[in-house]
């Protein structure tokens, strides 16, 4: 299928593509610097989050204590804190 002129022209003149355009000239005005500031309370999470990161996962001191009642013989678990525990989790899974 082939277009003719007339239709091309019709719609250049629909969208006014036939018209020149003429440069726009633009200020070099400059408003100053785009900035961010943090606020107090997001300092504070930052601080927060930074601790966080920074402390060990492990709390050795409660690891130490529990090995060394392993070591002696005298850890002792309740079979029935095991199972609750235990069913507690099989629940969250299921």
């Amino acid at each position: 299928m082939r277009i003719g002129i007339d239709a091309v022209n019709q719609i250049q003149q629909v969208y006014g593509t036939n018209k020149t355009r003429r440069p726009v000239k633009t200020s070099t005005v400059s408003y100053g610097r785009d900035g961010v500031e943090i606020s107090s309370i997001g300092r504070d999470i930052q601080t927060a989050k930074k601790a966080v990161n920074e402390a060990s996962d492990i709390r050795e001191d409660k690891v130490a204590a529990i090995k060394a009642q392993i070591a002696n013989g005298t850890y002792n678990v309740s079979a029935e804190s095991f199972a609750d525990k235990l069913m507690k989790k099989f629940e969250e899974l299921g």
